[in-house]
């Protein structure tokens, strides 16, 4: 196999690998209403569709070159999950219900830096307490730790917020 055959295969394969991370991303700010930037992702992404299949649809025989493409769209999908994941500040809200010692658990919470708000409502067992935190990502398996912690039985449900403005964000991880 010559070195320009495996070159190629690699060039379809970081191809297709770059060509699906974009797509990722970009159906993430799609999501977050940033038309503009999702216009030029889709641009971008479309650019390098079509040079990547090129080669792959003037030989469907050349297995390598078909795998190369196969695998880079595998493997871009994951990629475009990291970056996103790492480089695209999301923001989750974290809803905490529980009877009982709530107001002690979201005073933990207000010690460790999240900001909570306190809700009391009625359960299908009686009075209830709402413990509702806008956090980022990275910040929420840290919430959910303490929250577990401090009460094992919580019914907890976490949801992405598509849109934040004001209000108390954990600009720092304080000391403890």
């Amino acid at each position: 196999m010559s070195l320009e055959v495996i070159a190629l295969a690699l060039g379809i394969f970081v191809l297709r690998l770059v060509n699906n991370a974009v797509s990722t991303i970009r159906l993430v700010v799609l999501n977050r209403d940033q038309r503009v930037l999702a216009t030029v992702l889709a641009v971008l992404e479309s650019l390098i569709f079509a040079v990547s299949l090129g080669p792959v649809l003037a030989d469907l025989g050349n297995l390598l070159n078909l795998s190369a493409y196969c695998g880079g769209y595998a493997l871009g999908g994951y990629l475009g999950q990291v970056i996103e994941a790492r480089f695209v500040t999301a923001f989750m809200t974290v809803n905490v219900i529980v009877p009982g010692r709530a107001h002690e658990i979201a005073e933990h919470l207000r010690q460790l830096g999240f900001g909570v708000t306190e809700t009391v409502g009625e359960g299908a067992s009686g009075v209830v307490t709402m413990l509702r935190s806008v956090v980022k990502r990275q910040d929420v398996s840290e919430l959910l730790h303490f929250v577990r912690q401090d009460n094992p039985n919580a019914f907890i449900t976490v949801e992405e917020a598509r849109a934040v403005q004001r209000g108390w964000l954990r600009a720092a991880r304080p000391a403890r």
